[in-house]
């Protein structure tokens, strides 16, 4: 017990220090962050509810909303999650997780997502209807989850990410640490958390493709490359609560509430509405507030789900679907499809 005293002292400390360095970003430099792609949601159950669901979701879909959840997985052994995203602009998302239990050690996950823009015809000054090259921008991010249960009431996860984004020969990579933490409060139906996200060092790009010929004042040329700035990546501070009731032998209702602070984006209030009849059929609905913003400068609107999850023998599947509206009309709503499997 003392053991475990110590160790949650630790993490409380660890998350405190993250909470310091989350604050204390470049407010001013909104919306200039490196690798935006870490903020787009994946999956559909923490889609549909906006993310307000950070204080008790559990299993393969917590990896990327709070890194703690994966401290209890959602079937005995592990599971297998794939999810497609279809953003706006003709943008999509592939996302792939798997979680496994290593008994009393911990609990591992693994996590891949790519992000598909399309293609881009290659333009130059000299050549402004397109060289004939087209370019397929890549942008990847790899993760490893490491979770495990301290006691009864306390979950503690971690995430490790590898970033990596490429086009037109031009490349970068980052890392980037995730810290999470979760406090069931017994049999009161409460629970909480806490998630910094996207702790680690700033990105640069760099490649054959920034090179330039120049000519000098002689008449000689040159092959001068150009150097780019550097960009801090979009760290996040979540806060999150949430209460459950039972209605019921078969009726159970989730209400969510999270707060999110970010250094490249408004502070937002998110709110989520979950019901379950009999852990089959799941409707979950979300809203979220930007208390630094207006209303209509809000790109993203309210958010819609459902979900059914069914035993198959040893196995559990489950499908979830979620809608995230748009409100920005030139733009079109987010759809996310999601498969779940369970052994």
């Amino acid at each position: 017990m003392k053991l475990n005293y110590i160790k949650i002292t630790t993490i409380i400390l660890t998350l405190f220090f993250a909470v310091n360095i989350g604050f204390s970003g470049p407010r001013n430099k909104l919306g200039t962050s490196a690798a935006p792609e870490l903020l787009i949601p994946v999956g559909s159950i923490g889609t549909s509810l906006n993310g307000s669901n950070l204080a008790n979701i559990t299993g393969v879909d917590a990896i990327f909303w709070n890194p703690a959840g994966l401290a209890s997985l959602n079937s005995p052994k592990a599971e297998v999650l794939f999810s497609h995203s279809i953003y706006f602009a003709d943008m999509n998302m592939q996302y792939l997780a798997i979680g496994s239990s290593l008994g009393n050690l911990m609990n591992l996950g693994f996590s891949i997502r790519s992000l598909n823009i399309g293609e881009i015809i290659e333009t130059t000054e000299t050549q402004p209807e397109g060289t004939g090259t087209i370019h397929k921008p890549t942008y990847i991010v790899a993760n490893v989850t490491l979770a495990k249960q301290l006691t009864d009431k306390i979950r503690f996860g971690t995430n490790i990410k590898l970033i990596s984004e490429s086009v037109a020969n031009v490349s970068s990579t980052g890392v980037a640490l995730d810290f999470g933490i979760q406090y069931k409060g017994g049999n009161t139906g409460l629970a909480f958390g806490i998630a910094i996200k996207n702790l680690g060092p700033s990105m640069t790009f760099n490649g054959s493709g920034l090179d330039r010929t120049v000519t000098g004042v002689n008449g000689l040329t040159s092959i001068q490359r150009v150097t780019l700035q550097e960009f801090d990546l979009p760290t996040n501070l979540e806060l999150g609560v949430s209460y459950s009731a039972n209605i019921g032998k078969k009726n159970f209702v989730n209400l969510y509430s999270a707060f999110s602070n970010s250094s490249f984006s408004s502070d937002e209030y998110r709110f989520g509405l979950e019901y379950n009849w009999n852990s089959i059929l799941y409707l979950r609905g979300g809203a979220n507030i930007f208390p630094d913003k207006q209303t209509d400068e809000s790109l993203f609107g309210p958010t819609f789900g459902v979900g059914i999850k069914y035993p198959v023998g040893s196995m559990t599947i489950g499908f979830d679907y979620a809608y995230r509206s748009v409100t920005e009309t030139e733009f079109q709503t987010n759809q996310f499809f999601t498969l779940n499997l369970g052994f």
